[in-house]
C-alpha cells in the first residue's frame, strides 16, 4: 500500500482529466438513457480544466467528487449483492451464493433485502449526480478505465472488472465507539477505540474469494461478520461526507441535491449499525493468509458499557462546536476542511483500492483536491 498511498499524499498535476460520460460497467443502460451523446477524454499531466457549465467551479468539483465516491460505493455494493443480496432487474448481475447469504442472514433475516436496497440507492446516486452535472453543462465522472481488479471466483459472482477490492480489508470500527461516546468528538481532536480490534489490522476478506471459503462454517461466519461491520464503516463515511461538503456549496439547488442525498446515507448507516451488533462472537483464522480475527461479545468485559453497547444505534449526545456548549446528538465529524481528501485517505487505508493503478490514485486525489478547494460563493 505504500506506493498507492503516495499517490494521494503527493501533489498532482492540474488538470489531469476531463470526463463527460455517464456509462459505467454497472449502470451502462441507465447512463446511456440519460446521455446519448456522451464522450470521454483522459489526458495525463496538464490538460484542460473540467467544464463547470452553469455551476460555480467549486460546486461542480464537489459534485464530481461525490459522483466518483458513489461510483466506488456502487461497485463494492454490487459485489456484496451478487453474492449475498437479491438479484433482480433493479440490481442486475450475479446469481447469489446460498451459503454466504445464509451466513449474512445470521445478522438479520432481512439482510439480503437490505443489501439489495443499499446497492440500488448508491446506483441511483451516481447516475443522478452525473446527470445533474450534465444538465448544467458540466463535465461528469467515468471510472470505467480503472475497472481492472478481479472479481471473486466464488459461484454467484460476475466475472467482470472491479474498481474496489473486498478481499484484503483492514476495517476501521472506531465509528462504533465514536457514536456512543458522550464526551468525544473527532472535530475537537478526540480519538476512539476499535470495537473489533483484530479487524482493524491485517487483511480480511468480506466476501468468499472462492468456493473453498464456504467449506468451514466458522470462517464463513467470520467473513459475514466482517461484511456486517464493513457495511457500517462505509456508510458512516457517506453520512459525514455530505454535510461536510454541503458547507462549501454555493448554489441553492446544488445544496438541495447534497442535503437530499446525504440523509439516505445516514439511514443506511443506522441500519448497518443495528445489524453489526448481531454479529456472532467467534474467533477464526483465514486458511489462506493465516490472519486471525476475533469478534467479541461487545456487551461483556473487557468491552461492555455504553461505549460498546450493541442496542445503542442512535447517536448519543456529545460535545459539538465547543465543550462550553451543551451536549448535542449529531453526525460526527462535520468539520469541512480537508473532508474530501480525508474520505479518500480513509477508503485507501482500509485496503479498498488494493491493486489499483497510480493513475487511479492520481485521478481520485485530483477530484478530492478540487472539492476541498471549493468555497461558498466561489466561482
Amino acid at each position: 500500500m505504500k506506493d498507492e498511498s503516495n499517490g494521494i499524499n503527493n501533489s498532482v498535476d492540474r488538470r489531469s482529466f476531463m470526463k463527460k460520460s455517464l456509462a459505467t460497467a454497472g449502470t451502462a443502460t441507465v447512463g446511456a438513457a440519460v446521455l446519448t451523446n456522451a464522450s470521454s477524454l483522459f489526458a495525463k499531466g496538464e490538460g484542460p480544466e473540467e467544464r463547470s457549465g452553469r455551476l460555480t467551479k467549486g460546486d461542480a468539483a464537489i459534485l464530481r467528487f461525490l459522483a466518483a465516491a458513489e461510483i466506488l460505493e456502487t461497485d463494492l455494493w454490487q459485489q456484496y449483492n451478487e453474492l449475498g443480496g437479491i438479484q433482480d432487474n433493479e440490481v442486475p448481475g450475479g446469481s447469489g451464493s446460498p451459503a454466504y447469504t445464509a451466513a449474512i442472514s445470521q445478522l438479520d433475516t432481512d439482510m439480503a433485502q437490505y443489501i439489495h436496497d443499499n446497492t440500488e440507492d448508491e446506483l441511483t446516486h451516481e447516475v443522478f449526480i452525473n446527470a445533474f452535472l450534465a444538465s448544467k453543462g458540466a463535465d461528469t465522472v467515468n471510472l470505467d478505465q480503472f475497472r481492472t481488479l478481479p472479481s471473486s471466483k466464488a459461484s454467484g459472482a460476475q466475472q467482470i472488472g472491479r474498481l474496489t477490492n473486498l478481499t484484503q480489508l483492514a476495517v476501521d470500527t472506531s465509528w462504533w465507539t465514536r457514536y456512543r461516546s458522550r464526551t468525544g468528538n473527532p472535530d475537537l481532536g478526540d480519538t476512539f477505540p476499535q470495537a473489533i480490534p483484530t479487524l482493524a489490522v491485517g487483511q480480511h476478506t468480506a466476501i468468499p474469494r472462492t468456493d473453498a471459503d464456504l467449506t468451514d462454517s466458522n470462517f464463513l461466519q467470520a467473513i459475514a461478520n466482517t461484511a456486517g461491520f464493513h457495511f457500517g464503516t462505509i456508510e458512516q463515511g457517506g453520512t459525514r461526507l455530505y454535510p461536510q461538503l454541503a458547507q462549501r456549496v454555493t448554489d441553492v439547488e446544488v445544496l438541495r441535491v447534497v442535503l437530499s442525498i446525504g440523509p439516505t446515507e445516514a439511514m443506511h448507516f443506522q441500519t448497518w449499525q443495528d445489524k453489526a451488533g448481531n454479529a456472532m462472537a467467534l474467533t477464526a483464522v483465514d486458511p489462506v493468509t493465516g490472519v486471525s480475527v476475533t469478534f467479541p461479545d461487545l456487551n461483556s468485559p473487557p468491552f461492555g458499557g455504553e461505549d460498546f453497547q450493541t442496542n445503542l444505534i442512535m447517536p448519543e449526545p456529545t460535545a459539538f462546536l465547543s465543550r462550553q456548549l451543551p451536549a448535542c446528538s449529531i453526525v460526527r465529524p462535520t468539520k469541512s476542511q480537508g473532508a474530501a481528501m480525508g474520505a479518500l485517505k480513509f477508503l485507501t487505508a482500509m485496503g479498498l483500492f488494493t491493486g489499483q493503478s497510480p493513475a487511479f490514485f492520481q485521478l481520485m486525489a485530483d477530484l478530492a483536491e478540487d472539492a476541498d478547494e471549493a468555497k461558498r460563493g466561489g466561482h
